[in-house]
């Protein structure tokens, strides 16, 4: 197979153009890429004349944007493939998850195909590296850790992939927190609980627990946190307390964390302070009930990312696996439109990469850069996150993975 080849008339955002000092625009050009060994290793302008023999493919003028990272999602809950199926009503997490195990059993499709089928459909929309909980309780095991890695496997030359081994029903309840530890030692290279208040019924024990089979087992930490108010922030501040205890800063996600909507800008702006300097990041999948302060966690210097969560599950009847489309509903929310604000969202879903900075210098691609890669009909990136166009073309590491 030829690892080594030019894509010629690529799209490539340069700065903005600005009247009166106010950016109006996007300025593009194009580029011939050098692709070898699934990085980029030249970039020449177009009017520049390409002398080897390696072969050649037509980007067709489109727009080359860094691929994408869907930060949260659940591939072993999934029933993409199957038939139609909405949620039964559930009083509590407790009660949703319980439901869940006993009509999960009753598919007639295995774990592994309908992560396939779902895998498939994130990397149409662009995704190339998926982060993906996985539940492990007593009655399952290693169950779905194992079916989830099968269909990996089948993916691993066109998507990289983050493995949470995930309490869902509870850390405390007897069995699982060894299980987890089980599930580290077999691939599972983070590990999660949900809810330490109302799910595990005691905040110390769960985080504390947590805690002990993330650094034993060298692995990160994905927080599901649903919690309210000043208990969801109570709790994210004691994670914050053992995570620097640890020396696990830059290793711990809190997905959710609707407590941050609940409280006044100042307490937000406080909490913002305490995960900054512990280095935990925020994962949002953007809720309709609650607006996340996204803009002011983001200007406080907190990592935020944008994923999906569920998708066509026991949990949510919707979502089409666009993580492009779900970013998109900041603009909404914080009535992001200028095309500055545009552009930044993008580092969203990309894994912090945007293509220029917010004074309009160029910083992706550059040369030795991955070229894990999408091909859109857009003139540029603010344009992308605003209208959603379709992907034409992706690429992952080099390879085309999805589209022509």
């Amino acid at each position: 197979m030829t690892t080594s080849y030019w894509l010629k008339n690529v799209r490539l955002e340069t700065g903005f153009m600005k009247e009166n000092e106010k950016v109006i625009g996007t300025k593009t050009d194009l580029f011939h890429l050098f692709i070898s060994e699934g990085k980029i290793s030249n970039i020449i302008r177009m009017d520049d004349q390409i002398t080897d023999n390696f072969p050649v493919k037509d980007a067709k003028k489109l727009l080359l944007l860094p691929s994408f990272v869907e930060k949260h999602v659940h591939l072993d809950k999934t029933y993409m493939g199957e038939k139609w199926k909405s949620c039964i009503p559930a009083a509590s997490v407790v009660e949703r998850s319980t439901n869940e195990s006993t009509i999960l059993a009753s598919l007639p499709s295995s774990t592994k195909e309908r992560a396939e089928a779902l895998l498939e459909v994130l990397l149409s929309y662009g995704s190339t590296h998926i982060r993906t909980h996985v539940d492990i309780y007593p009655e399952a095991k290693l169950k779905n850790l194992e079916g989830v890695q099968q269909a990996l496997r089948t993916y691993s030359d066109k998507v990289s992939a983050e493995i949470v081994a995930f309490a869902q029903h509870g850390l405390l309840q007897t069995g699982t927190s060894q299980l987890l530890r089980e599930a580290v030692r077999n691939g599972a290279g983070i590990v999660g609980a949900v809810d330490p208040a109302t799910v595990d019924n005691n905040i110390e024990a769960s985080l504390v627990e947590l805690m002990d089979i993330a650094v034993e087992g060298n692995a990160d930490i994905d927080l599901h946190l649903h919690d309210p108010g000043h208990l969801g922030n109570f709790t994210m501040k004691r994670l914050a307390y053992l995570t620097k205890q640890a020396g696990w800063e830059g290793r711990v996600a809190v997905s959710h964390a609707f407590g941050l909507a609940d409280v006044s800008t100042e307490e937000a702006f406080e909490m913002a302070g305490i995960l900054r300097d512990a280095g935990i990041s925020i994962v949002s999948s953007l809720p309709n009930r609650r607006i996340m302060p996204i803009k002011l966690l983001d200007e406080c210097g907190v990592n935020v990312a944008i994923g999906n969560d569920n998708i066509f599950d026991s949990w949510w009847p919707t979502g089409n696996g666009d993580v492009l489309e779900r970013a998109s509903r900041l603009i909404e929310h914080f009535r992001w439109t200028d095309e500055v604000s545009l552009t930044q969202i993008l580092k969203f879903i990309t894994g912090g990469k945007t293509t220029l900075d917010k004074e309009g210098n160029q910083l992706w691609p550059k040369i030795g850069d991955e070229a894990s890669m999408l091909l859109i009909d857009a003139s540029c990136s603010a344009e992308v996150i605003a209208r959603v166009p379709k992907r034409k073309a992706v690429f992952y590491k080099g390879k085309l993975v999805h589209g022509e």
